[in-house]
Parts: C-alpha cells; sequence; structure tokens
C-alpha cells in the first residue's frame, strides 16, 4: 500500500493530494480495488436489453477494472447483470457479435469450451461428463450476479452496475435523480454521431479536478465564458456526488424549470423567455462519472483510468431537443474538451516536478475539488 495521506475536512484550512497522488503508480494500483471496483460505473441504455432473451456482453470500465460482465434479460422479462466467465474453466461466455441464434437472442448460455449450459440467470444448468463429481453443482457453479441499478422509467433508462457497492445505488444516485426528475427520460435518444473518445496524457484524477471546479472557466474558455455568468456560478455537495449549477446569461438558451424546481428563478427567472436562467446541470459522481445536462440533452462522461498518466474520456451524446444543440453552454463541447486535455496536460507536467508536493483550495469556488479529495483519500485508506 501507498504511504497514506488526508485532507483536512476544513476547505480553509485544507492542502490539496500530494503530487503523488497523480504520479505514483502504487496509488494508482490501489485505487483499482479500493476505489473502482466499490463504485456505481454507468453501463448504458436498458434498450439494448430490452426483449426477452436479450444479452449484452460488456467490459465494466474497460483498460481499468477490465471485468468481463453480461446483462440478460430471462423468459420471465426480468433483467440480471452477471458475471461473463464460465465457472468451470474461466472461458467468456458471450463475445460480442457472437450469437448461437445469430440474432443476439438466447434461451440459454453454453459455453463453447466444454458445453456447461446456464439458465440466463446465471444458474448453471447442465455439465457434460460431470457424473461422480462429489459436491456438485453448488453455489459457485452458478455465474456470480453483480449488483446493478437503473435510473429512468418503466419505458427504459440508464443502467450502473457495482463489482463490490461501497454505498447502495440511490444513496449515491438519488440526489441526481431527484433533482432531474422534472425531465423525460423516456425521451432522451443516443446519438452515437455526437458521442466520442479522447485520449488525455494525464491521471484521471487531475481530469476530474479540473471538471469540478468553474474557478477555470474565465481563464481557459472563452467561448463558455461567453454564456456563463461566472458570478452566478455554485457548487452543492452530496454525500457521492455534487453539483454545479451553470446560470446562463441575458438570452441565452436555458431550461424551462417546473415551479416544483428548487432551481425555479436561479438567475432571475424560472424558465421560458428571456434568459438568466440555469443553463447546465454539471453533475459529478464518484469517482469518474460527469453527468452534463444541456436544454438539447444529456451528455455522459466516462473517466477511464489507463495508467497513472494515462486516461481516455467517453463522450456519450442523448439528445432530447435536436433544435438547441448548437447554443448555449452545451454547444462546442469539443473545443472545451480540448482546451481542457491541453490545461489538465501541463498540470500533470507540474506534477512531476520536485519543487512542488501541494497546494491550497478557494473556499469559495473549489469546494468541488476539496469535496472530491477527501472521498478519494478515504476510499483508499479507509
Amino acid at each position: 500500500m501507498p504511504e497514506p495521506f488526508t485532507i483536512d475536512p476544513d476547505i480553509a484550512r485544507a492542502w490539496t493530494l500530494p503530487a503523488r497522488a497523480y504520479t505514483d503508480p502504487a496509488v494508482f494500483e490501489a485505487a483499482k480495488e479500493r476505489v473502482f471496483a466499490r463504485s456505481w460505473q454507468f453501463v448504458g441504455d436498458e434498450g439494448e436489453v430490452r426483449v426477452p432473451g436479450q444479452l449484452k456482453p460488456f467490459t465494466l470500465l474497460e483498460g481499468c477494472l477490465n471485468e468481463p460482465l453480461l446483462l440478460t434479460r430471462d423468459m420471465k422479462d426480468q433483467l440480471h447483470c452477471l458475471s461473463n466467465v464460465c465457472t468451470h474453466r474461466g472461458t467468456i461466455l458471450c463475445e460480442k457479435g457472437r450469437s448461437e441464434s445469430g440474432a443476439g437472442f438466447e434461451r440459454t448460455l453454453t459455453c463453447r469450451y466444454h458445453g456447461r449450459r446456464f439458465d440466463l440467470d446465471g444458474t448453471m444448468k447442465h455439465m457434460p461428463e460431470f457424473q461422480g463429481v462429489q459436491g456438485f453443482p453448488s453455489e459457485k457453479d452458478n455465474l456470480a450476479k453483480v449488483a446493478w441499478g437503473k435510473w429512468g422509467t418503466d419505458r427504459g433508462g440508464w443502467l450502473f452496475a457495482s463489482l463490490s457497492p461501497r454505498s447502495s445505488f440511490e444513496e449515491v444516485l438519488g440526489p441526481v435523480m431527484e433533482r432531474m426528475s422534472f425531465l423525460p427520460l423516456d425521451r432522451f435518444v443516443f446519438d452515437a454521431s455526437r458521442s466520442r473518445d479522447y485520449l488525455v496524457r494525464a491521471n484521471w484524477a487531475l481530469y476530474c479536478d479540473n471538471y469540478l471546479e468553474g474557478f477555470h472557466i474565465p481563464f481557459v474558455h472563452a467561448g463558455l465564458n461567453e454564456v456563463l455568468d461566472y458570478g452566478e456560478y455554485a457548487a452543492e455537495m452530496f454525500p457521492w456526488c455534487n453539483l454545479q449549477l451553470g446560470i446562463g446569461k441575458s438570452g441565452e438558451h436555458c431550461f424551462e424549470l417546473p415551479r416544483s424546481s428548487p432551481d425555479f428563478g436561479r438567475g432571475g427567472r424560472g424558465g421560458g423567455g428571456g434568459g438568466g436562467g440555469v443553463a447546465a446541470y454539471y453533475w459529478w459522481v464518484f469517482p469518474n462519472l460527469m453527468l452534463n445536462f444541456y436544454p438539447w440533452g444529456l451528455s455522459v462522461n466516462v473517466v477511464k483510468p489507463l495508467g497513472v498518466d494515462s486516461t481516455r474520456v467517453s463522450f456519450l451524446s442523448y439528445v432530447l431537443d435536436a433544435s438547441k444543440l448548437d447554443a448555449g453552454a452545451g454547444a462546442g463541447l469539443d473545443r472545451v474538451e480540448r482546451e481542457d486535455e491541453s490545461v489538465v496536460e501541463a498540470v500533470q507536467q507540474g506534477m512531476r516536478s520536485r519543487l512542488y508536493d501541494r497546494g491550497r483550495y478557494s473556499p469559495t469556488r473549489e469546494q468541488g475539488v476539496h469535496h472530491f479529495h477527501r472521498l478519494l483519500a478515504s476510499a483508499l485508506f479507509e
């Protein structure tokens, strides 16, 4: 284990993470099991497993955890998240693009190596040539079940999974789901043409640091600064997530909020018409998920650690109102991302300096960074 570090709970006294948190391979390796394996990770759209017999193999946090998992919907229309590894000799059961029926639908799962067969709920049903094996079958011969959660309606939603959740799905995502409940989630449509991956030559936590404060907006993002009211920018902390509210300047595209929303009236209005309302909800969910809601829809950013100084960020776009795509705080996301990459990569270089160790926080502008650092230190060394 790496040498522990702590973050003072009082932001006015606290020092930031030490530089080694971003450069030490031992810290990076410890985070895999202590942080990421115990967190809730974004899986995708439930629509991919909408029909009984439908399967979706996927890798949980590819490049970091690399855990092969499988979403199935059984013949009773029940959804399951399972290990995608056969319990006999460890073969991958369901490979992308491979299906016994040729159509992506199955009634059972059969291992192509030695023929072990499972129901779609993970129960082992048959194994040839195993007569006389003592204590067989046992619970360990079934596919391991993986915790999963859903945010959405009966007509669909987004799925999340965790190998060993530190907290329940509701505890972690509850504040997001409650605050954004005014949105018609079943009308969000995935847009592959607006989704892409970015490779960042920096530690994953530095990328999160940068996301978690609007302090840098006037200095780094000239275009974004033209549409957001920096003086009204606000942050709120929750146990496992935090929110940055981007208030639009007069005339910019903003949300049309119901009167029941706690943000109704923010920036001078509640919705519709002139300007000066909520232009963006920037949600961060510990440790590596960003949910960016704009009037046009949602940009999901999944931060995937590849190495101590290498990160892949997947941008996934779900469109609600295409007429608002190219205006306001949600426009020009590619440019904003490239601006962020440039500064984050420069910080990664600075973290290797022999003359730098820790800095201080702005109590008014870096509450989100402080919140993240406290959660990370606690998860690593609890």
